[in-house]
């Protein structure tokens, strides 16, 4: 159950994001710290073309140049902290299912 591509690493114990910090520079976050993670169709609103940093000052966005072609869009709540992630992934698919098992997803 694991998860690996040029944007995020994700395993049971963490997801690694690459190119979080400018102009590099990863970072991981514990599943455990996680209180949960949505998933939404990609929009203006939901960051679709926020390629790098935040909008809103509330959500941050590891860079990913090629975010306004992807399917969807994660964002994760974490349990401490007001900062939140959203990120995207080469198979949505695959990560979806992955943290389906965790029990991460929230509709």
């Amino acid at each position: 159950m694991e998860y690996h591509d040029k944007l995020v690493g994700i395993t049971k114990e963490y997801i690694l994001f690459h190119h979080y910090y400018f102009p590099f520079g990863s970072k991981r976050i514990k599943m455990d710290q996680i209180k949960k993670i949505e998933v939404f169709a990609p929009t203006l609103g939901s960051g679709k073309y926020r390629i790098h940093g935040t909008g809103d000052f509330r959500t941050w966005f590891p860079c990913d140049v090629k975010r306004p072609s992807r399917d969807r869009i994660f964002v994760i709540t974490q349990k401490k902290g007001w900062v939140r992630i959203g990120f995207t992934v080469e198979q949505s698919n695959l990560a979806l299912l992955i943290f389906e098992k965790l029990g991460l997803i929230i509709d």
